[in-house]
């Protein structure tokens, strides 16, 4: 069973940056499709960014182009999450997650391995 745990949230002012990671057990990330998604309250789950297996195509959110980008470290089994120029709507909780079927997706739906989330506040 994939286990999957993020870290490196926190509070940073507007225009700063963080790095979020999410670290995999109980099988190879490189397998899966794998994402980070982002709730903020009162608001429906949302997806931010995927890389797919093999080949790792990336994807993002509009709202996130140019200022995210995704990585993997499959030496390390972790997935990251660079994150510049934030903004207050970037504040939510951010969620790793995995899939293994159907194809990469921003659509967290289709995802069947979560991690327990990380919070990003973006305030002054």
């Amino acid at each position: 069973q994939l286990q999957l745990v993020e870290s490196g949230g926190g509070l940073v002012q507007p225009g700063g940056s963080l790095r979020l990671s999410c670290a995999a057990s109980g099988g190879s990330l490189d397998r899966y499709d794998i994402g980070w998604f982002r709730e903020a309250p009162g608001q429906e789950r949302e997806g931010v960014s995927y890389i797919a297996n093999g080949g790792g195509g990336t994807n993002y959110a509009d709202s996130v182009k140019g200022r995210f980008t995704i990585s993997r470290d499959n030496t390390k089994n972790t997935l990251y999450l660079q994150m510049n120029s934030l903004k207050p709507e970037d504040t939510a909780v951010y969620y790793c997650a995995a899939e293994s079927a159907g194809g990469p997706s921003l659509n967290p739906r289709i995802y069947r391995y979560w991690g327990q989330g990380t919070q990003v506040t973006v305030s002054s």
